[in-house]
């Protein structure tokens, strides 16, 4: 059961100008069990353009109407900060003032347990320094999950960590990959070259793409440190349907989000050698897919709120 006493985290929500998707997030989040007892802050990035104003503005007048929350604030950028710069800049502000953080972009279905998930988590693994990401979404496999279970490095799909673990980020790409490549780590990096995070970094490196992730990934990845997976999705994006700059369509990454709680107990701090593989295998059967979906259709590899 859910501490009552237990302090909540703060949810930060990064948004752009999607107001269709910001208002399921929303929806979602607010049928959680806790939301009516966490503070929600909101950043919304300012507009690139003339054209984008006007659907900025729509978004921002939404929020001001937002209900279900302790606390619901809005934080309004002047100026455009683009993918990166707006969630390494929110996360930090949040993460310096409360000392832990739930994440969320504006295309994130959440299930009505995923607070109860991440706070659980957030409290289970406070004093575990090899814990440093806990997250929401896991891929569509058919093969039986454990209840929980770690795997190297962090991600960003419906996530939350600690102060600890956000200090480890490295903004420099260029760095993190000379590093990968002098252990020669880039294929498990790249989970035995079924995802291309390598090319990933390199894109960033070389202003390709504007991913943050792919720095918070190898940052953790290379300090060998653990985030912990939900065995049952808790977080569906819809993102994934061409309406972000930095994403074209496709369904590989579909989830239905789950209806019951999962359970937090004590599991090896290690990763599970057994889902990485059933991860592996996922990935490298949908690879015809989903390589000429990053690199065809959107010509960026970046996960990106608009």
């Amino acid at each position: 059961m859910f501490d009552v006493k237990m302090t909540l985290t703060p949810i930060a929500l990064f948004v752009y100008n999607r107001l269709w998707h910001m208002r399921q997030t929303i929806e979602a989040l607010q049928r959680n069990e806790t939301a009516g007892a966490s503070d929600l802050f909101i950043f919304s990035d300012g507009p690139r353009s003339e054209t984008d104003k006007e659907k900025v503005l729509e978004v921002r007048e939404y929020i001001k109407t937002i209900t279900g929350f302790k606390s619901t604030t809005l934080i309004e950028r002047e100026r455009n900060f683009g993918l990166a710069q707006s969630i390494i800049t929110g996360v930090t502000e949040i993460i310096n003032r409360y000392g832990r953080i739930i994440v969320l972009e504006d295309d994130m279905i959440s299930s009505p347990y995923f607070l109860k998930f991440m706070n659980e988590a957030l409290e289970f693994y406070r004093e575990e320094e090899k814990v440093v990401c806990i997250h929401g979404y896991i891929y569509p496999i058919k093969a039986k999950l454990p209840e929980t279970f770690f795997l190297m490095g962090a991600d960003c799909w419906g996530w939350a960590t600690w102060k600890r673990g956000w200090d480890l980020l490295k903004a420099d790409g260029e760095k993190l990959l000379n590093e990968l490549k002098q252990k020669h780590l880039e294929k498990k990096f790249d989970i035995n070259g079924a995802y291309p995070y390598t090319k990933m970094l390199e894109d960033q490196i070389r202003g390709k793409n504007n991913s943050w992730s792919v720095l918070w990934r190898a940052s953790a990845f290379l300090k060998d440190r653990l985030m912990l997976h939900p065995g049952r999705p808790l977080i569906h994006n819809i993102g994934t349907d061409d309406s972000g700059t930095h994403r074209g369509k496709s369904s590989i990454f579909n989830t239905e989000v789950s209806d019951k709680p999962v359970l937090i107990d004590k599991i090896p701090l290690e990763e599970n050698s057994y889902v990485y593989k059933e991860f592996e295998n996922y990935l490298k059967s949908k690879k015809s897919i989903f390589i000429p979906w990053i690199f065809g259709v959107t010509k960026k590899f970046c996960r990106g709120y608009k």
